[in-house]
């Protein structure tokens, strides 16, 4: 798989806000399926398989299974990938535009 297929996964996983909650859920410690189900109780347990597997899929969810229990661990790495490579440069360059507009300003 592609750079820029990996990239669109893990895009289209964070688009949906409930999935951006489900991983806020998971961001300090790990959650099992039936966890994750009584948090968000207004789906139904089919509704937060999917967008499960849809984490999964771009790897911002590791699944371990215990016995019966599907414990969910966030992985933060996809997500420190996508700063690095479109959010790190950008604010970089921002954070120096602002540095010369100061100086100007003061100048």
């Amino acid at each position: 798989m592609s750079s820029d297929e990996k990239s669109d996964k893990i895009f289209k996983a964070l688009a949906a806000p409930i999935r951006r909650e489900m991983l806020d859920a998971l961001k300090d410690d790990p959650k099992t399926t039936g966890d994750l189900c009584a948090r968000f109780d207004t789906l139904d347990r089919c509704t937060v398989m999917q967008h499960l597997k849809v984490l999964e899929a771009a790897d911002l969810v590791v699944v371990k299974r215990e016995g019966r229990e599907r414990w969910n661990y966030l992985n933060p790495l996809p997500i420190k990938a996508i700063h690095d490579r479109w959010i790190g440069a950008y604010a970089a360059r921002a954070v120096d535009m602002l540095d010369r507009l100061k100086s100007d300003l003061e100048g």
